[in-house]
């Protein structure tokens, strides 16, 4: 690209950086504020094995959902996977590796990771089997678990508005977990429902700035209706 500050592509050039086995992060909560048409992108690329971070896994037929009901996802990273069984069925079955979060923590552990911590310290879990295979540290008396802070190759989310250099507003509630992935990948990639130029959002509303985001790129919406009927 000539223009530094130009990060709108195609949706072809942005499934260039999605690849058999990689860490994907998406930012959502039960398919709000999942990108969908990156996501479906990703299924009909054919792209495989992921290790997903995310909330949640949605629903069996919405947003990330699609990526575990497709069996896509080797293993996933989230707060509760109750809403789509094809996951439970999954992971009972040994297909789908599952590592739970407390969804506090897990929004934690992105942080850290989106901005360079260590690590952070909870007594969330102690004495139970939740401490299996954590650093326990000993901090002005008391006991605390070492949460590791999550990362991955490429963070995905959904935005209401972006201008051109990738400042986001999102919409109501959609706004969920989607700041904090956009600081947790190597690269970040936003799809916008709409994309304006640069200046025309006020500052006081855009809440990721763009320096965070890498590539934008233009949505196709989704059939709600359809996903549902799934």
């Amino acid at each position: 690209m000539t223009n530094r500050l130009e990060k709108v592509i195609s949706i072809t050039e942005a499934l260039e950086h999605f690849h058999d086995g990689m860490t994907l992060m998406a930012g959502g909560f039960g398919g709000v504020g999942n990108p969908p048409t990156l996501i479906q992108g990703i299924l009909e690329k054919g792209v495989k094995d992921l290790t997903l971070i995310s909330n949640d896994t949605a629903f069996p037929y919405i947003g990330v959902g699609k990526l575990v009901t497709e069996k896509r996802v080797k293993k996933v990273i989230a707060s509760h996977i109750g809403s789509n069984p094809n996951a439970g069925a999954q992971m009972t079955a040994g297909e789908l590796e599952v590592e739970f979060c407390p969804q506090g923590i897990l929004a934690e552990r992105v942080r850290a990771g989106g901005v360079g911590l260590g690590g952070i310290l909870s007594d969330v879990g102690i004495g139970t089997i939740a401490e299996k295979g954590k650093q326990k540290v000993v901090l002005d008396g008391k006991e605390y678990l070492l949460e590791t802070p999550l990362t991955a190759e490429v963070s995905i989310l959904y935005a209401k508005k972006a201008d051109r250099y990738g400042n986001l507003v999102y919409d109501t509630s959609a706004r969920n977990f989607n700041p904090l992935v956009a600081m947790a990948g190597d690269i970040t990639i936003v799809e916008a429902e709409e994309i304006v130029e640069i200046g025309e959002l006020s500052p006081e509303e855009i809440v990721t700035p763009g320096v965070f985001i890498n590539f934008i790129v233009q949505s196709e919406g989704v059939n709600w209706q359809w996903a549902w009927e799934k």
